[in-house]
């Protein structure tokens, strides 16, 4: 082979031919003959273009750095000839090549690599057995957001630290484990006959190469990549609306709604900008939709009035909905969410969007709402990520899975949370994309690959023959909802045509700060919500605009 490539650089060089050539791996295909189809989309585009522009060069890597870690990378020439016809051979005719992490070896611990930092994974990760198992986490984020609080650190109720949990406090041995890694990084594809995992790295290009890209190989794969919040296509929301998933999301809405509160207080500012600057618009009548609504009328009511006392008559809030709020809460508790949003003062209007534009809102009935700052709160949908995995599909886009939330067709591979449902042919509902659901999710199949691991099927293609227990069943523990000024609502019922306790008021508000201050995931965090609560309610909420 080496031979042939040495050949086929001296013939490029002196402008010779031997035939038409197309090259996949190291084999060499004459023009006419069958190609073999290439794991990734893009590559097989290019392939059937031949255009291998796109194909950089072999890169160099610091082999003792990365050997250090356990990566292991293409050896070093020691002939600067062997090194560029290398280097040129395979730029040109074989597929990229990614340092990383190889396949395990016999008598190593399996590996188990987990895409995701969300519910699902973090309470995976929390009780997974690494006296069984070395873990892996690959994420853009290195924390875990506890986001039943989220709405509350957009107007100060909470600081923004009391709502991020870093993964390597909730497992600790991505942190200590000579084997186990925490990867900043967002996955690009997925080969399940390789076992591996393909990745990009989060970075600003501090790198050596940007984007650097990356290999890891899995003995167990668990894809629980999330989802993201879905726009229908309307125009101009990506653009201009701001959204509350991520700590980020929920700093930018803060630092957008004291910068508007301000820039009114500015002389020569007309009665009109002001209004416009000031008017905060909510897309969505769901529990996030609802807690962001009444976190925001209370901070007007309580703190914007004694402290933007020149502008305080022309802060509003709008929520627009194009059904009715919270329409999986009782009827009771959803008329009761309309009468206390209305008396804080949050404005209900039914409405579609059309579109959207810098500074107004255009509704399917052509009318014009104009805005400061927008929320847009209406659920999530797949990811661009899970869209483009070549495996089965649930209704609705998610990655298919059955009863034990495996990845039909595929060996090794689990999804969890809002970016896997069941298939229609396990004759089981797709899930609502619910923290809890997540949670439960995960605390299953944590159980269920430690009991695999225990009797020696943590390996690779080795569970087959591995009885696997009784299949994941979901119970639902009830909803719940702030609805601001010290007022909640919960709802027990199991499902939404089922009968069950329904409170509303002081106590469910009691109710919901206590269950959510037990489910924050560590007691560092506990302590910080506890403190701010207090906080807030002695001094008030901070509004200074940082960064």
């Amino acid at each position: 082979m080496a031979f042939a490539r040495i050949a086929r650089t001296g013939l490029r060089r002196t402008g010779g031919t031997f035939g038409s050539y197309s090259c996949e791996g190291d084999v060499f295909l004459c023009e006419g003959s069958t190609n073999r189809r290439s794991p990734f989309p893009s590559l097989q585009n290019a392939k059937a273009g031949r255009d291998f522009s796109y194909i950089s060069s072999t890169r160099k890597f610091n082999r003792m750095s990365m050997q250090s870690r356990g990566i292991r990378v293409t050896p070093q020439y020691q002939s600067a000839t062997a090194e560029r016809i290398v280097e040129e051979s395979e730029s040109e005719y074989d597929e990229p090549m990614y340092p990383g992490l190889e396949a395990t070896k016999p008598g190593e611990k399996p590996r188990v690599v987990v895409l995701g930092t969300g519910w699902a994974a973090c309470r995976f990760m929390k009780g997974l057995d690494t006296r069984i198992y070395d873990v892996v986490c690959i994420s853009p984020r290195n924390h875990m957001v506890f986001t039943p609080l989220l709405a509350s650190t957009c107007v100060g109720t909470l600081e923004f630290r009391s709502v991020a949990e870093p993964v390597n406090r909730i497992q600790s041995a991505l942190a200590t484990s000579p084997d186990s890694y925490f990867y900043m990084a967002s996955c690009f594809g997925i080969d399940t006959d390789k076992h591996e995992v393909y990745c990009e790295t989060v970075s600003n290009g501090g790198l050596p190469h940007d984007p650097y890209q990356f290999k890891v190989a899995y003995d167990k794969l668990v894809i629980a990549a999330g989802a993201e919040p879905l726009t229908f296509g309307i125009k101009g929301v990506k653009e201009h609306a701001f959204f509350l998933r991520e700590v980020n999301h929920a700093q930018e809405i803060r630092k957008k709604l004291l910068l508007n509160l301000m820039l009114s207080e500015n002389p020569g500012i007309s009665e009109e900008e002001k209004k416009r600057l000031l008017h905060c618009v909510v897309i969505g009548g769901g529990p996030t939709g609802v807690e962001f609504s009444g976190e925001l009328s209370d901070f007007i009511k309580r703190d914007v009035q004694d402290r933007y006392t020149h502008v305080k008559d022309y802060v509003k809030v709008t929520l627009i909905e194009a059904s009715e709020i919270l329409s999986s809460f009782d009827v009771g508790l959803r008329q009761y969410a309309t009468n206390h949003l209305t008396k804080s003062g949050v404005s209900l209007m039914r409405g579609v969007v059309k579109e959207v534009h810098s500074k107004k809102i255009v509704l399917s009935d052509k009318t014009n709402v104009p805005y400061g700052l927008l929320v847009w709160s209406t659920g999530v949908g797949p990811s661009q990520f899970v869209k483009s995995l070549d495996l089965p599909k649930a209704p609705g886009g998610r990655i298919g899975i059955d009863e034990w939330l495996r990845v039909s067709s595929v060996e090794d591979v689990f999804a969890l949370g809002d970016c896997a449902g069941f298939l229609e042919n396990s004759g089981r509902p797709v899930l609502p994309a619910l923290a809890q659901v997540a949670e439960r999710q995960g605390k299953f199949l944590v159980k269920l690959l430690n009991k695999i691991g225990k009797k020696d099927g943590g390996k690779a293609f080795s569970a087959k023959d591995i009885p696997l227990g009784d299949p994941f069943v979901y119970k639902h523990l009830g909803s719940m909802a702030s609805v601001g000024r010290y007022k909640a609502l919960v709802d027990l019922r199991q499902s939404k045509d089922a009968r069950g306790v329904s409170l509303a008021g002081f106590v469910s508000w009691l109710i919901w700060r206590s269950a959510y201050l037990t489910r924050v995931i560590s007691w560092r965090n506990r302590f910080y919500v506890a403190v701010n609560w207090a906080t807030t309610l002695v001094f008030g909420r901070d509004n200074s605009r940082i960064g």
